[in-house]
């Protein structure tokens, strides 16, 4: 292939990643139709179909999968070599990208980043939140930041936070009309406040473990959330019972606003850390990062 269809490649990837025109165009900075006549002219010069197109989506072929997963890495790491550069230039510098839950990115991610981005004023940190457990290949993130039990063993992670408990917490107001529950099973009793999972497309189901033995209990309730926020809220307002982090469920234990059950149950587990691939080029940008959020530095 010649040099001047390298740049077809790039759009063919801006498109495979996004699954849309719309989006891929514009990331690029170019026309829907410009950009659908450069994907139709390599498909015809490869004499393949790389992507099928419908109303509504868009989708890598067999050969478009193939063409992504080889071509995709490769570009990245051009990418990233090109960053490691600025190392000569005596300013690491460069745009790092980071998917994470709202949860990890407020007690874990902020309070480093923001010390760490006023000593590299030219190193840029993007932050993207979501409970999906994306591939951060498939999705071109640098980085995933998730709790070590949900770490693909493939991947490179480094610690940056404590070991981590969860609790089941409600209001006074919700208890003054229900029992507290005595075993996780009575959860199904009860009103509960639950939290959807992007990735699996159903509810999460609780996590328990006490003796070495753990369950799972699916619960029931009237609300429904993406995000840990908005289940304590909701739970201080008396909605039901929610299962929150114990950190940010203790501030208001202490001061009595909500009551904490099955704490037996709950065990700690490892906290968060962040991984990467391990065919990642590290650019000086990002060694830097991943140094400052280690954990126990």
């Amino acid at each position: 292939m010649q040099r001047e269809n390298f740049n077809d490649l790039l759009a063919f990837l801006a498109v495979a990643r996004e699954r849309s025109f719309t989006r891929a165009a514009a990331k690029l900075g170019v026309s829907q139709s410009a950009l659908s006549h450069t994907i139709s002219g390599l498909e015809a010069r490869l004499d393949l179909r790389l992507l099928t197109r419908t109303t509504r989506s868009v989708s890598p072929t067999e050969a478009g999968e193939r063409l992504l997963l080889t071509v995709g890495h490769r570009f990245e790491e051009i990418e990233a070599e090109l960053e490691a550069l600025s190392e000569l230039r005596g300013k690491p510098a460069g745009t790092i990208r980071i998917t994470a839950t709202d949860y990890a990115a407020d007690t874990i991610l902020w309070p480093k980043l923001a010390k760490f981005l006023r000593e590299y004023p030219e190193i840029k940190v993007e932050i993207i939140i979501d409970y999906g457990l994306s591939d951060i290949v498939a999705q071109r993130y640098d980085a995933g930041v998730r709790v070590g039990e949900q770490v693909a063993k493939d991947m490179i992670a480094v610690r940056i936070g404590p070991d981590m408990r969860m609790a089941v917490v409600g209001a006074a107001s919700y208890f003054a009309k229900r029992s507290p529950p005595k075993k996780p099973q009575d959860l199904t009793d009860h009103s509960c406040i639950n939290l959807r999972l992007p990735t699996h497309g159903g509810l999460y189901a609780w996590e328990f473990e006490k003796g070495g033995r753990e369950l799972k209990v699916r619960v029931d309730g009237q609300l429904i959330f993406n995000g840990t926020a908005q289940m304590l809220n909701a739970a201080l307002a008396g909605f039901g019972l929610a299962y929150v982090p114990e950190d940010l469920a203790q501030p208001h234990v202490a001061q009595g606003r909500l009551k904490r059950v099955l704490e037996d149950w709950c065990p700690p587990f490892p906290g968060y850390h962040i991984y990467y691939p391990s065919r990642r080029h590290s650019s000086p940008a990002f060694a830097l990062l991943v140094d400052a959020l280690r954990y126990g530095r």
